[in-house]
C-alpha cells in the first residue's frame, strides 16, 4: 500500500511548518510549498529527518499571489497520482480600516488567501473522489467569524474560505472526502509580531491564557487527516484558547 501523500501550502516557517513536521512524523508523504522561505524549508527538512530518516518530503516553490503560477500549478498536481491530504495554510494580511481599503492590495490577499484554495481544490479534489478518499483543511481564522478592526479585507478572505469549504463538503462527501476548517486564534509566529508591545494585555482577555503555539494548530490538522476523524466534514474548528466563546466585555 502507497504512502498518502499531502500537500501543503505555506510550509516553510510557523505555523506551516508545524504541520508539514507533524504530517511527516505521523508518515505522510508531503510536499510542501514555500515563496521565500527557501533555507527554512531546507532546514525544517533536515531537522524532521533527524528524528524521523525515513520521512517522505519535498518542497516546491510557489507565489501563491502569482495568477499564472498557480494556474501552472494546479495542472501540474492534477496529472500526479492522487494526493489524500491538501492543507492550505498560506496566507497574507492586509490592516486598513474598511473605508479606506485599497482595491489593489485586496484582491492580492484575496488571491493568496481564497482563490488560490479555489483553484488547487479543483485540481485535487475530482483524484480524490475517483479514490474515494481525501481529506482537505482549510487553515482559517476567527477573524472569519468575529470582527476586529482593521481586519475587514483579511477577515472578509477567511469568511469566504470557510463559506467554499462547507460547499465543497457537501458536494464530495459521498465519495468519502471530507473538507474542514481551522480557525486558529492568536497564534505565537512572526505574522503577529505587531501584537509584542501589547502581548500581555491580550494573553489576559484569551480565557487559556497564551498565545496558542504552532503546535497546537498542527495537531488539529493531524486529528482532520487521522482515520478518526472520517465523519467530520462542514466543521469550523476553533483554535484559540476560549476566546470566541468568552463575551467581550471585562467586568
Amino acid at each position: 500500500m502507497s504512502t498518502p501523500k499531502v500537500l501543503v501550502t505555506g510550509g516553510g516557517r510557523g505555523v506551516g511548518a508545524a504541520i508539514v513536521r507533524a504530517l511527516a512524523l505521523a508518515g505522510f508523504d508531503v510536499v510542501f510549498t514555500v515563496r521565500t522561505a527557501a533555507a527554512e524549508a531546507e532546514a525544517l527538512i533536515a531537522g524532521i529527518r533527524a528524528e524521523k530518516p525515513d520521512a517522505s518530503l519535498a518542497v516546491r516553490p510557489l507565489d501563491l499571489a502569482d495568477k499564472a503560477a498557480v494556474e501552472s500549478f494546479a495542472a501540474a498536481i492534477a496529472e500526479e497520482p492522487a494526493y489524500f491530504g491538501f492543507i492550505h495554510n498560506a496566507g497574507m494580511s492586509y490592516d486598513t480600516l474598511a473605508a479606506i481599503v485599497d482595491q489593489a492590495k485586496a484582491e492580492e490577499l484575496m488571491q493568496v488567501n481564497y482563490w488560490s484554495f479555489v483553484k488547487l481544490c479543483g485540481a485535487l479534489v475530482r483524484p480524490m473522489t475517483r479514490a474515494r478518499a481525501g481529506r482537505i483543511v482549510a487553515i482559517g481564522s476567527i477573524a472569519g467569524d468575529v470582527a476586529n478592526a482593521g481586519n475587514g479585507i483579511y477577515s472578509g478572505s477567511k469568511a469566504a474560505l470557510a463559506a467554499y469549504a462547507r460547499t465543497l463538503a457537501i458536494e464530495s462527501a459521498r465519495r468519502g472526502v471530507t473538507v474542514n476548517v481551522v480557525a486558529p486564534g492568536f497564534v505565537d509566529t512572526a505574522m503577529l509580531e505587531r501584537y509584542a508591545a501589547y502581548r500581555a494585555n491580550v494573553e489576559k482577555q484569551i480565557p487559556a491564557g497564551r498565545f496558542a503555539l504552532p503546535k497546537d494548530v498542527a495537531a488539529v490538522v493531524g486529528f482532520l487527516l487521522s482515520p478518526g476523524a472520517a465523519y467530520v466534514t462542514g466543521a469550523t474548528l476553533p483554535v484559540d484558547g476560549g476566546l470566541t466563546a468568552a463575551l467581550a466585555i471585562q467586568r
